[in-house]
């Protein structure tokens, strides 16, 4: 019988897959997506202003990670001041993008937030155990001697995110990718999220490594 042997390469990028708190739901490109050589990508988060600390992880991670695979990405926050972009018309924002040399945008939307409330239930563990948990003494002996853990709620929070690629020359849409954060911890959110996306814009070939 003939061994299969899988690579090491292979084994970890499923362990990283099985821990990451984010997972892709649904991705799409348009059919000249692969042959758009990106030259400056902006990484801009649009969230509300609560989430503004969120928004800043996201978009760096992201940047960072794109960066890893051979595409100039600037994270929004580092070169725009909040919401700078929002008092300006379509033509106004898409002329300051090309004149700063951006040809593509990548954006990163919060679509909702939602908390989970889970039970997890109580357990009996009994002493002593064996034999003597078919006789009388030693059953009652079992049950007095039982120890009672009570069940607890835990909150869990779900983040549903939308990434979408823009071509800054055209104004068309790219790349659009739709995922979700199971109850990530501040310091995992935005890692999880750069690395599954990049992770789908490279086996979809919207992006080739270099």
């Amino acid at each position: 019988m003939k061994k299969l042997i899988i690579p090491a390469s292979l084994v970890l990028m499923v362990m990283l897959a099985a821990c990451s708190s984010t997972k892709v739901t649904s991705s799409w490109k348009a059919d000249d997506a692969s042959k758009v050589n990106y030259q400056k990508v902006l990484v801009l988060g649009v969230m509300a202003n609560k989430d503004r600390s969120i928004r800043m992880n996201m978009e760096n991670e992201l940047a960072d990670e794109l960066k890893s695979s051979g595409v100039n990405a600037v994270a929004a926050s580092t070169v725009f001041a909040p919401n700078q972009l929002n008092g300006m018309n379509e033509q106004r924002a898409l002329r300051l993008l090309r004149n700063k040399g951006y040809d593509a945008v990548m954006t990163i939307v919060l679509l909702d937030k939602a908390k989970e409330q889970n039970y997890v239930p109580g357990n009996v563990s009994y002493q002593p155990y064996g034999a003597y948990y078919s006789r009388f003494w030693g059953y009652y002996r079992t049950v007095y001697g039982r120890v009672y853990t009570p069940g607890y709620y835990t909150t869990s929070t779900n983040y549903f995110w939308e990434s979408n690629l823009y071509s800054v020359g055209n104004n068309k849409m790219l790349y659009s990718v739709q995922s979700q954060s199971f109850d990530p911890s501040a310091e995992s959110i935005g890692r999880d999220y750069a690395k599954q996306i990049t992770r789908d814009m490279l086996k979809q070939g919207v992006l080739v490594k270099k």
